[in-house]
């Protein structure tokens, strides 16, 4: 298994030997094709891909979100998505998967988030729609996960955003999103992580063009 970051050292080293960490900027074509090139050419083939790659960038007022802000979430979160789709594509064959990796915000406009963010999870979600329609007769499936409140470093970012909107401390801020979540916690990466598994598993095998929320029954609201 292939695991590219930003930093190939980031966090991977306690994964072992099974994993293959590969440095990759999403955003640079050419760097992308080269990390592709290298998957290829030691495992001849790619029969899952996985795009997690994403940034939460901007302002909860629209009018504050500056064009740096917009540039940045459409080309991590959109642009880097279509980068690894255009060069994992011509070395996947029947029974490949792909998994994009949205966000609650994709299926509803979120109080409190930034609309650069929003907008750029939903266009992952028309792309995975659009991919898995012109895909299927390949049957090369395509699914996007929507996660909600995830304990992450862009949780957070975003729960920092929450809180500067309604003046209130990151506790607070934290219990009411919890509030708002009729299981009524925020849930750990590995929570994300068992459904990617489950949509790239043959186990999924009928399943394409999905949106799966994983957010523990959170609305995604407007």
């Amino acid at each position: 298994m292939v695991v590219a970051d930003l930093d190939s050292s980031a966090g991977f080293a306690e994964l072992g030997d099974a994993y293959h960490p590969q440095a990759c900027d999403v955003t640079d074509s050419s760097a992308v094709a080269c990390m592709m090139q290298h998957v290829v050419d030691q495992f001849d083939r790619v029969d899952i891909l996985v795009n997690n790659a994403g940034v939460a960038r901007g302002a909860p007022d629209f009018l504050q979100n500056s064009a740096e802000d917009w540039a940045l979430s459409l080309d991590v979160n959109l642009m880097g998505t279509v980068n690894m789709c255009r060069a994992a594509l011509p070395h996947m064959g029947n029974s490949s998967a792909i998994v994009n990796v949205a966000s609650l915000a994709g299926l509803g406009a979120i109080e409190g988030i930034p609309a650069c963010y929003t907008a750029s999870k939903f266009a992952v979600v028309g792309l995975t729609k659009q991919l898995a329609q012109e895909l299927a007769p390949r049957r090369i499936r395509c699914n996007a996960l929507c996660p909600g409140s995830i304990h992450t470093q862009m949780h957070e970012q975003t729960l920092a955003l929450v809180a500067q909107e309604h003046d209130v401390d990151l506790h607070t801020a934290q219990q009411m999103e919890d509030a708002s979540i009729p299981m009524g916690f925020t849930a750990p990466p590995s929570t994300v992580g068992d459904a990617a598994v489950f949509l790239a598993s043959p186990a999924a095998g009928y399943i394409t063009g999905v949106t799966l929320p994983v957010a523990g029954g959170m609305a995604p609201g407007l």
